[in-house]
């Protein structure tokens, strides 16, 4: 099928439907000719998925569709109730079809972080590249739980929402190359291991975890799924299985975008942690032990939460008036 030549046959029709859609009040020859469209319309994206599928003209006709189907079927239901399936069924569902990367890369990621900070503190010659002794010193014993005062405790918590959920939006979005996902947790790797020999040679790791541990666990938790879940694209593109290659791809990226909202989510609570615990007065204990659970709490949603949502049928897909449309068929 010519794409270029299909479209541009049927654009009319389209600009019509779309037209038709959006008015608030329709006559009767209108609503009629607004059904008439939407089913030869809906004839038109089951031949395009069946002979061509292009994803951008897929998604652009299931939209006019849902649009459409507003008028053919009534108002939308509930919206409270579609916000809360999607973070009850949809969101989960999309997590765990991660898990297991995310995993893979938080053990990995951890592993060569270990490995980086031995490496750096037994080799003297490698604590001399990061800088001289005095400077060292002064970062350690100073400079390092200074990070966490610095600044007013909210607009702290900002800075470092804003930081990290770049940071997971650019694995995610970049995810496809195979690389720069790659690229961002070697960065984070290093970053680790140095700081950790630092804090080591000044006798102070104990500092080091006391002030990583309460907000880290989540925050880098979420950094590692958001990893995961762009290397999946990856690995979707090169192995789409039964499905096409442009077929796989749309389906993994609109699961990995609502990812990306609930990874969004769990870094703003992260800063939240860094920003207002991690720098307060209360015992330490109590701040890891804060940590822990907020950790526990997201791993927990991805696993039991998700494996609950795919158990029900919920895929991680768009799902309701977005979801892909197909033509009707008659009996």
């Amino acid at each position: 099928m010519d794409i270029d030549s299909f479209s541009a046959v049927r654009e009319q029709r389209w600009a019509q439907l779309k037209t038709l859609s959006k008015r608030r009040r329709l006559t009767g020859a209108e609503a009629d000719e607004l059904t008439r469209l939407y089913q030869a319309t809906a004839g038109d994206l089951s031949a395009v998925r069946s002979a061509a599928p292009e994803p951008g003209l897929i998604s652009r006709l299931s939209v006019l569709l849902a649009q459409a189907r507003v008028w053919l079927t009534g108002a939308h239901g509930n919206a409270t109730g579609d916000v809360a399936r999607f973070f009850v069924a949809t969101l989960p569902a999309a997590m765990y079809r991660v898990r297991w990367w995310g995993v893979w890369v938080s053990l990995l990621v951890c592993g060569f972080g270990f490995l980086s900070g031995w490496w750096t503190y037994t080799h003297p010659e490698s604590m001399d590249l990061i800088g001289p002794p005095e400077m060292r010193a002064q970062w350690a014993n100073e400079e390092f739980a200074a990070y966490y005062t610095e600044y007013e405790n909210t607009s702290f918590a900002a800075r470092v929402w804003t930081n990290n959920a770049w940071l997971a939006l650019q694995c995610i979005a970049f995810g496809i190359t195979g690389l720069y996902p790659l690229y961002l947790m070697y960065g984070t790797t290093l970053q680790l291991g140095t700081a950790g020999a630092l804090m080591a040679e000044a006798d102070g790791l104990h500092i080091f975890f006391a002030l990583i541990i309460p907000h880290g666990l989540l925050e880098l938790s979420a950094v590692f799924v958001a990893c995961g879940a762009g290397l999946r694209l990856f690995w979707v593109m090169l192995v789409p299985g039964a499905r096409t290659r442009g077929a796989a791809l749309a389906e993994e990226g609109r699961a990995t975008f609502a990812v990306g909202i609930g990874l969004a989510i769990a870094l703003f609570l992260s800063g939240l942690i860094e920003g207002f615990v991690t720098p307060s007065t209360m015992p330490w204990w109590l701040k890891i032990v804060i940590g822990a659970i907020a950790c526990i709490a997201f791993w927990a949603y991805i696993f039991v939460a998700g494996r609950v949502a795919r158990s029900e049928g919920a895929t991680g897909d768009v799902e309701g008036d977005f979801a892909t449309a197909s033509a009707p068929i008659a009996a």
